[in-house]
């Protein structure tokens, strides 16, 4: 499995890679694992102001349909659009073509409480 050092990671297996004032989000390597092939990601949160752990979406794999939660609070700026046509991408490449969505921080304090590669890396197991 693959765990980007350059990312902060949520309990619920949410990454967030941070830029400035701004983040993308996906779900993790660990995650889309345990999903199996995911066939569709739905995000009706666009332009929603969201606190922390909100749910901003869901992805629905062959057998199961799971909610996605924002790991730290934001307004929703962008959804990855490309994943209407390859929702594959969150399998493939769950760091790069497979991210949901791109938010601007309401609080970047909150980031402080996400788990960094490595604590992340225990708290799967891996």
């Amino acid at each position: 499995m693959n765990f980007p050092a350059d990312l902060k990671y949520s309990k619920e297996h949410e990454w967030v890679r941070v830029e400035g004032n701004t983040g993308t989000i996906g779900i993790t390597d660990f995650a889309q694992k345990e999903l199996g092939d995911i066939v569709y990601v739905e995000v009706e949160t666009m332009g929603e102001s969201l606190d922390k752990d909100a749910v901003f979406g869901t992805v629905e794999a062959v057998k199961t349909v799971s909610d996605l939660f924002m790991p730290v609070g934001g307004k929703v700026l962008e959804k990855n659009t490309t994943l209407n046509d390859n929702p594959e991408s969150v399998n493939t490449d769950p760091y790069g073509t497979g991210w949901m969505i791109k938010i601007e921080f309401t609080n970047a304090a909150e980031l402080d409480g996400l788990m960094d590669a490595t604590a992340y890396k225990a708290h799967v197991g891996a």
